[in-house]
C-alpha cells in the first residue's frame, strides 16, 4: 500500500487545476497559433527576444498560485464578479478576433490579459484574479510596443546616446567627432542604429526589474519606488556603454571585430550589466530602507 502513496500525491498536485483543464484547452486552441507564429518570426529577433521568457515566467507564477484554483462553494463568484468577468471576456475575445484575422499583434497577444482575466472572475472570482495579478500583469511585456511609440521614442534616444557616447570619449582623449547619430572615429565611421537606441532593452530590463521586485517583496514602499524609478535610467547608461564599448573595439580591432560577435555579446553584456547594477542599488538601499518583519495573521 505505501508504493502508491508517491503516485497519489503526484495527481494531488494537478487535482485543483482539474475544473479549469475545459478553460485551459480553450485558451491553447486560441493562443497556441500566435504563439507558433511568433516563434517563427518576431521572437527570432534581438528586439523581442524576451518573448518566450516572458511567457515562460508568467507559466510558473500561475503555477505557484495554482492553490487558487481550488473550487471553494462558499467563495463562488457574485453576480458583479460574473458579470465583470463576461465583459472582459468577450472584449479580449473580440479584440483577438481583430487581431488575428487583421494580423494587428498588439490586439492579438494583449487579447490574452482580458480574456484570462474575465475566465477567472466568472469560474473563480476576484480571490483568483488577484492572487494572479502579477503573472497577468506581466504578459503586458510580450506585447509588442507599437510602431508609433518606437519611431517616437528611437530617434531622440540615438541622439541622446551619440552626444553623450562622443563627450565622454573626446574627454578620454578619442579623435571622435559626430555628425547627427554617425560618429567618426580615426579612420571609422560608425551609425549608431535604431537597435542602439536602448529602447527594447529598456522594455527588457523593465520587466526584469519588476519581475525582481515581486519576486523579493520588500517591505519598505520608498525602496521599491527608488529601484523601479532607477530601472530606465540604468538601462540608458548601460546602452551608452555599449555604444562607447563598440567604438572602442572598432577603433583599436578594427570595423570587422566591432562589427562581428563582438557586437552581439555587447548585447547580452548590456543586459547583464543593467541587471547587476539594479541588484548592487537595491542592496544598497537595504542599508537605509531595511525590511520590516512581515506581521503574520493568526490563524
Amino acid at each position: 500500500m505505501n508504493t502508491l502513496a508517491p503516485r497519489a500525491s503526484a495527481l494531488d498536485v494537478l487535482e485543483p487545476l482539474k475544473a479549469w483543464w475545459p478553460i485551459v484547452l480553450g485558451l491553447l486552441v486560441l493562443y497556441v497559433p500566435t504563439y507558433w507564429v511568433l516563434a517563427h518570426g518576431l521572437w527570432n529577433s534581438d528586439d523581442h527576444a524576451h518573448g518566450p521568457i516572458v511567457l515562460v515566467v508568467a507559466l510558473y507564477l500561475v503555477w505557484q498560485q495554482r492553490a487558487v484554483f481550488t473550487r471553494d462553494a462558499s467563495a463562488a463568484p457574485t453576480r458583479r464578479e460574473v458579470a465583470t468577468g463576461w465583459t472582459l471576456l468577450i472584449l479580449g475575445l473580440l479584440a483577438y478576433a481583430l487581431g488575428r484575422s487583421q494580423d494587428i499583434l498588439l490586439f492579438e497577444i494583449g487579447s490574452q490579459i482580458p480574456v484570462i482575466l474575465g475566465a477567472l472572475l466568472i469560474t473563480l472570482g476576484t480571490r483568483a484574479a488577484r492572487a494572479l495579478w502579477f503573472a497577468l500583469f506581466f504578459l503586458l511585456f510580450m506585447i509588442p510596443l507599437p510602431g508609433f511609440v518606437v519611431d517616437a521614442a528611437t530617434g531622440p534616444l540615438k541622439q541622446y546616446i551619440s552626444v553623450i557616447a562622443e563627450q565622454v570619449l573626446y574627454a578620454a582623449g578619442y579623435p571622435i567627432a559626430r555628425s547627427g547619430v554617425m560618429l567618426t572615429v580615426g579612420q571609422y565611421q560608425l551609425l549608431v542604429a535604431d537597435a542602439c537606441s536602448g529602447l527594447h532593452s529598456m522594455f527588457s530590463l523593465s520587466a526584469m526589474g519588476l519581475l525582481y521586485l515581486y519576486l523579493m517583496q520588500r517591505t519598505s514602499v520608498a525602496r521599491n519606488l527608488i529601484i523601479m524609478a532607477a530601472v530606465l535610467p540604468i538601462a540608458f547608461a548601460a546602452n551608452i556603454v555599449r555604444v562607447m564599448v563598440l567604438v572602442l573595439v572598432t577603433y583599436h580591432l578594427g570595423d570587422e571585430a566591432g562589427q562581428g560577435f563582438l557586437h552581439g555579446f555587447a548585447g547580452i553584456m548590456l543586459f547583464v550589466i543593467g541587471l547587476l547594477f539594479l541588484f548592487v542599488l537595491d542592496w544598497i538601499l537595504g542599508f537605509i530602507f531595511p525590511d520590516r518583519p512581515r506581521v503574520r495573521a493568526q490563524g
